[in-house]
């Protein structure tokens, strides 16, 4: 069962430190690591992949939007939102993706369930 609540401050983390590790070219690694949180608070293997999951995907949708907005504003109102749309798409899911292995590398690290 999902929860909610650890999905909302994974995707927090994950927004933080994507943030954080992006002003260094490193952003898959911020994201890595708060899969990783996620994971090991939660536990379980499968606990810990969903919950990254969705840390994952929540965080993406958030910083996919903000690129967006980035995206449209500097290329023109046309084109830009297109491309913007595009590439929040592409952030959504390799986010969820690289999320997900680290929750699942968390859970593994704590096998107990919370």
């Amino acid at each position: 069962m999902v929860d909610w609540k650890w999905s909302g401050i994974g995707a927090v983390i994950v927004i933080i430190l994507a943030i954080l590790f992006g002003l260094v070219g490193f952003d898959w690694l911020g994201v890595l690591i708060a899969g990783i949180i996620v994971g090991y608070m939660v536990g379980g293997t499968s606990n810990g992949a969903i919950h990254g999951l969705l840390a994952g995907i929540i965080g993406g949708i958030i910083i996919g939007i903000l690129i967006a907005l980035g995206v449209g504003v500097l290329a023109g109102a046309g084109f830009g939102l297109a491309a913007g749309a595009l590439v929040a798409i592409i952030i959504i899911i390799i986010y969820g993706i690289i999320s997900a292995i680290g929750g699942l590398i968390g859970g593994f690290l704590n096998k107990t369930p919370a």
